[in-house]
């Protein structure tokens, strides 16, 4: 079973029909789904308040912020995260004197008690750490998935295991810095005290590679 970078076992994202599968270095810190229905507004009555007509369903939609991250091997890491982007390619296929065109994949998003079948409909990464040659060895990588078939896949506890807060683990390596952790995991870099305090950091410098870190929930 994979592990992350933390000793948790990884969310992956992988094609149905088989072929491409990514398994997550970090777990994200947390996901969206929504769902939005579209009605219209008929003021031709004899009441101040519309009525109004259901139009139609619109489709579920996830979605999650993910961190890949190389810097300990040095690795190129969109080598990893070009993976994901596969996932989101057409391709042509000849047949006689025609080109048909084949859509991208099915995928799932499966973590845990949660799984998700759609397509991806949006993707964004952002490389933000570098070596000295430029090589990019950390990415941020915004993901939306679609669903255009209703399913009852929320999940009804927590993705790790039975309810209560997540907790997370942080393995730090060579570069790491409070803030920076703070700004993957929290989405705000003045949070990095929230790690400090719990992990009785003194010194939020003095990182040593290797060392695991806590990192508490915002409600703990």
């Amino acid at each position: 079973m994979p592990l992350t970078r933390g000793n948790l076992v990884a969310a992956r994202i992988y094609a149905l029909t088989g072929g491409v599968s990514v398994d997550c270095m970090f777990n994200p810190y947390e996901y969206s789904v929504s769902k939005t229905n579209t009605y219209s507004e008929n003021a031709q009555n004899q009441s101040d308040v519309p009525h109004v007509e259901f139009k139609k369903a619109g489709a579920q939609t996830l979605r999650l912020q993910l961190v890949f991250d190389t810097y300990e091997t040095g690795r190129d890491v969109s080598r990893t995260t070009n993976q994901l982007w596969k996932l989101m390619e057409a391709k042509t296929r000849r047949q006689g004197n025609r080109t048909r065109k084949i859509p991208p994949p099915e995928v799932a998003f499966e973590w845990g008690v949660f799984r998700f079948e759609a397509v991806i409909t949006n993707m964004t990464q952002k490389f933000t750490l570098f070596k000295i040659d430029g090589t990019p060895v950390r990415a941020t990588v915004d993901v939306t998935f679609t669903q255009y078939v209703d399913k009852n896949d929320y999940p009804g506890q927590n993705p790790t295991s039975g309810g209560g807060d997540i907790e997370r683990i942080w393995r730090v390596v060579a570069g790491d810095r409070l803030d920076a952790i703070a700004y993957q995991v929290y989405g705000e870099v003045s949070k990095w005290n929230l790690i400090a305090e719990r992990n009785k950091i003194r010194d939020p410098l003095a990182l040593h590679p290797g060392r695991t870190l806590i990192i508490p929930s915002i409600g703990e």
